[in-house]
């Protein structure tokens, strides 16, 4: 007896995307795309009422983003499995993601057969991570003592908003010479040598 088809929802802002996926599947017995969706919103709506097995989630999207639309989905008891497929691999995608409940997370420079494993094996409630993605979390288990401190962070927003040292330490009521000693904290733990590189680094990791 042949095996049940995968049912998909496809979730992209791109038509492009959207049409290149639902087109990748239809035909295929092994898949059913039983909807596609614009934006997380949406996303929700369908999969509330379509019950997938599988959604393929976009996370940088307008009106609700991937994140957030995976939480919004667990929280109305959708039992999809959530297979992230996205261009970005950045902490400030990836963490939100995951800690939403995302079971898989590919980049879409993926080849066809390995998005095909990936869908079966979250289909299987088996974790499916791109190689980058897997190595940035390992990195990040293995070094929590990286991460910043809110002292930090607020120094470092302050750095962001231009201001002086002097300054920093007016605000935060410690000495000059206590703000430099943060700021090379926070240059190592970033991996930067500068307070510009420091500020870039955070935004892109979502931490301003």
């Amino acid at each position: 007896m042949a095996e049940e088809p995968i049912r998909l929802l496809i979730v992209d802002d791109h038509p492009v995307v959207r049409d290149g996926l639902h087109g990748m599947f239809t035909g295929d017995p092994r898949f059913e795309v039983v909807g596609v969706a614009g934006d997380g919103a949406e996303a929700v709506t369908l999969a509330e009422a379509l019950q997938p097995d599988v959604v393929l989630m976009d996370l940088r999207m307008p009106r609700v983003d991937g994140a957030t639309a995976i939480t919004r989905m667990a929280e109305r008891g959708v039992t999809a499995k959530v297979l992230v497929l996205t261009t970005y691999e950045t902490d400030r995608d990836v963490l939100p993601a995951i800690k939403a409940g995302a079971t898989g997370y590919l980049l879409k420079d993926a080849d066809p057969e390995a998005l095909i494993r990936a869908i079966h094996a979250a289909a299987a409630g088996e974790t499916v991570l791109a190689p980058v993605v897997a190595s940035r979390l390992l990195g990040r288990m293995q070094s929590p003592d990286r991460a910043l401190t809110s002292r930090e962070l607020d120094i470092l927003g302050r750095v962001a908003h231009g201001d002086s040292n002097r300054e920093i330490a007016r605000a935060c009521t410690i000495s000059e010479a206590t703000v430099k000693s943060h700021l090379v904290h926070i240059f190592d733990k970033l991996e930067v040598d500068s307070r510009t590189k420091a500020v870039q680094a955070a935004r892109t990791r979502g931490l301003l």
